[in-house]
């Protein structure tokens, strides 16, 4: 039985990005069959190779992100530089980059030039706060589209300053909605038989995307949301609780059926029966009597005996994972959450599993994030390139 096609085999992708957005999102076009060629400066490439934990010189993360990419070195400051790019994106299916606004159009490769170059080019452009607008020259990182978005604002307690999630989640999440924007164009070109056209997401746009009911509670309430720690007012129960042994668990109970089976399981009938807690409203109105009889009960008991209480009541909950908790957990192994591979000098590591889970066409893991232009000979004589061409490429300085 012959192994199915991926579900985006036969799309070539052009990675032009760093760091974190662009790359992520062929990442994710990688994974899923693409062909994603990633042009790099030829001086050092992606500084996400030195980014966070190195081993021997290179960044761990970079083989994780840059899985199943080629690496093309290209010199676009060159002009042969650029002819080569011209040539890919000929051919090409998406272009993915994450530029400040204008940089491409100095260089000559504005979408006004694509465009006209290749028709069906789906052009993905991810950058601080858009391609428009008066900040459109500003730079901008994740953090700056977490803080403008409304994220950080919210996140924290009420008497501290804001504080940052743990990971650059402004930047992933753009690179959701621009691999989501891909996918709508594409659609477009080939069922409605439609020409390329522009994906402009901006970092804040796609945290201000998220922000649930902040815009209507504003607009008709006047409510400002603002920093309440682990508890979210208006959905009661629902936190994060202390156990006896100084473990961490996080319990929703804010459903109707779910509160009352948590209050008997716990031994609060009398809660469990009071028709004044029966919806959420009446929760949230008595929120600090409830928070501060589920610390009690938490607090009263060892993580293992909080857990079993509430997987035997169906209450929905977690302890908070770390990393190493993860690593020996039935459920991740179970779903395939890590990866066996081996860095470049043969040493075993795991990585990050694939999502989404596709039945039919599922993604996977090919190969490790390459090293630098490891692929700009196969890819060049792709485009016609003989041996003697890619070394005066080479000498005159453009790959």
């Amino acid at each position: 039985m012959s192994t199915p096609s991926k579900p985006l085999a036969g799309l070539k992708v052009i990675e032009l990005g760093t760091l974190i957005a662009g790359p992520f999102a062929s990442r994710i076009c990688a994974e899923f069959g693409a062909e994603v060629i990633k042009v790099e400066s030829p001086d050092g490439g992606d500084p996400l190779r030195k980014w966070r934990k190195l081993y021997e010189g290179t960044s761990l993360w970079w083989f994780v992100q840059a899985r199943n990419k080629q690496s093309l070195t290209l010199n676009l400051k060159h002009p042969e530089g650029r002819e080569v790019l011209k040539q890919l994106l000929a051919e090409a299916d998406i272009l993915i980059e994450n530029f400040r606004p204008g940089v491409l159009e100095k260089l000559g490769l504005g979408w006004d030039v694509l465009h006209a170059l290749n028709p069906r080019l789906v052009m993905v452009r991810l950058s601080g706060f858009g391609q428009t607008g008066p900040m459109k020259d500003q730079p901008g990182f994740g953090a700056v589209g977490e803080s403008m978005g409304g994220l950080r604002y919210i996140t924290g307690f009420e008497d501290r300053p804001p504080v940052r999630t743990g990971i650059s989640i402004g930047d992933s999440i753009a690179a959701l909605w621009g691999v989501i924007g891909a996918l709508m164009a594409l659609r477009h070109r080939e069922v409605n038989g439609g020409q390329g056209q522009v994906v402009d997401v901006a970092l804040y746009e796609a945290i201000f995307a998220m922000m649930e009911s902040m815009v209507p509670e504003f607009d008709v309430f006047g409510f400002i949301r603002e920093r309440t720690g682990n508890i979210m007012p208006g959905i009661t129960p629902s936190s994060i609780h202390t156990t006896a042994d100084g473990r961490h668990v996080q319990i929703g109970a804010n459903g109707d059926a779910i509160f009352k089976r948590f209050m008997q399981a716990i031994g609060r009938n009398d809660l469990a029966e009071d028709t004044s807690l029966a919806s959420n409203d009446g929760r949230d109105a008595r929120r600090d009597e409830l928070y501060g009889v589920i610390d009690r009960w938490a607090n009263s008991l060892p993580l293992n005996q909080v857990m079993q209480v509430l997987n035997d009541a169906e209450v929905p909950a977690s302890r908070i994972y770390s990393a190493q908790d993860m690593f020996d957990d039935p459920q991740y192994l179970a779903r395939e959450m890590f990866l066996q591979a081996k860095l470049p000098d043969g040493k075993p590591f795991r990585m990050p599993g694939i999502v989404p889970k596709l039945s039919d066409t599922p993604g996977s893991a090919d190969w490790v994030g390459p090293q630098l232009g490891e692929h700009t000979d196969t890819v060049l004589g792709g485009l016609g390139y003989d041996a003697a061409a890619i070394a005066r490429l080479r000498q005159s300085g453009a790959v």
